[in-house]
């Protein structure tokens, strides 16, 4: 790529996250519409093809894909490509330099929520998508799906899969590439996560005589109890890639004054989960392992309620879906990337779970460095590195 062709790819690549980072779309807030209207916009002045579903009021998920050209179809339907990520990003918080929604280069760097996850993602694999096309040379279709809630609960990949994968229901893709930030390292494998919300009841009586009634926060506090022994038995028996599986209470709120036995408790379970593990069947357990510690019945209740997961997810580091990628990445930047996993959760675990496409996370910017940091920021070079990647691989996979 010549020196001036690189200039023009980093602007376009620096507007098209700059406007994407203007769209906001803070998580929790249902506010992803306007990223998907730009993303929307882009699409269509490229002439690629735009599929939206709404997920909830002003939640819509948007499919975007370069079609098959009709000269190179084969006669018989070949792989494609799937790329995936989110449209909504972190609150933004306090202690930012300037606005976090006004995208700032400087030296540069694009700063702005959401520049690294994974907006500068987005674009990164959008303007790849749009070079494709234009080159009209694609034996296969090409799509990038953009999920809502990605920060949150999940509910925009849940209903990617449960249609199917939208207008892409039946089709065979020979790899998935999630998008969000990892240096430019591919991440092979990914712990999942679920989010139990616990409900405990008990029987409210006088302070003064706490044996009349039957304090669901002491029943918590046994709860909590048998957690932190689960964790032991976790971290013995600890995946060798991924570590151990944990738990983490977030949130705990119960009670209603201080001179009053609680009849009520609530608590907030992250539990990250292992490949292959399912959190209705560790909802379950816990229901039973609450029952054989004698911390239920006798006045106590407990509901358990699983309101997010994330499966995790491992592809095979020989695999063509990585190879294919280590090639792509060796011929643009002149080194073969480093191969590693994840402790974080990703939407791609849905993919790898309930198609069977060989998944892996690849993209700009850093997970531990900006995401979710005051002044997220990410280099204009790597997004321009990310996209030349991204359509080498394309070129190589739907040739």
């Amino acid at each position: 790529m010549t020196g001036g062709a690189a200039g023009e790819l980093a602007a376009r690549l620096a507007e098209l996250t700059g406007d994407l980072i203007r769209a906001r779309g803070e998580n929790p807030g249902g506010t992803e519409e306007a990223s998907v209207g730009v993303i929307a916009g882009f699409a269509r002045a490229h002439g690629l093809h735009v599929h939206i579903a709404e997920v909830a009021s002003g939640r819509p998920n948007i499919v975007v894909t370069a079609p098959a050209a009709a000269s190179t179809a084969p006669d018989e339907p070949a792989e494609g490509l799937l790329f995936l990520g989110h449209s909504d990003v972190v609150p933004a918080g306090d202690g930012w330099s300037g606005d976090p929604f006004e995208p700032r280069l400087a030296a540069g760097w694009l700063t702005g929520r959401g520049a690294a996850d994974m907006k500068g993602g987005l674009a990164a694999v959008l303007c790849a998508l749009a070079d494709a096309h234009a080159a009209g040379c694609l034996a296969a279709a090409v799509s990038l799906a953009v999920t809502v809630d990605e920060e949150d609960l999940g509910t925009g990949i849940r209903q990617l899969v449960a249609d199917g994968l939208g207008p892409h229901a039946g089709q065979h893709f020979a790899a998935c590439i999630v998008a969000e930030p990892t240096d430019l390292d591919i991440v092979t494998a990914c712990r999942g996560d679920a989010y139990l919300e616990v409900q405990l009841s008990g029987v409210s009586a006088h302070s003064g005589r706490p044996a009349d009634g039957r304090s669901a926060i002491i029943a918590a506090a046994r709860l909590i109890t048998v957690l932190v022994e689960n964790q032991e038995h976790l971290d013995a028996h600890a995946h060798p890639l991924l570590g151990a599986g944990s738990w983490s209470p977030g949130i705990i709120t119960g009670g209603q004054g201080t001179s009053m036995v609680a009849d009520a408790c609530r608590i907030s379970l992250d539990r990250r989960l292992l490949p292959g593990e399912s959190a209705e069947r560790i909802a379950g357990w816990l229901m039973a392992a609450a029952a054989e510690a004698g911390i239920t019945g006798d006045g106590i209740g407990l509901d358990v309620e699983v309101t997010m997961e994330m499966p995790g997810f491992i592809t095979d580091h020989d695999s063509p879906a990585v190879t294919t990628l280590e090639a792509a990445a060796e011929a643009v930047t002149g080194q073969v990337p480093e191969c590693t996993v994840w402790t974080a959760a990703c939407d791609g675990g849905y993919i790898a779970r309930d198609f069977g496409v060989p998944t892996i996370v690849y993209g700009p910017g850093s997970i531990s460095e900006q995401a979710h940091h005051v002044d997220e920021a990410i280099e204009v070079a790597e997004l321009v590195r990310a996209c030349r990647v991204y359509r080498q691989l394309i070129g190589t996979t739907c040739r």
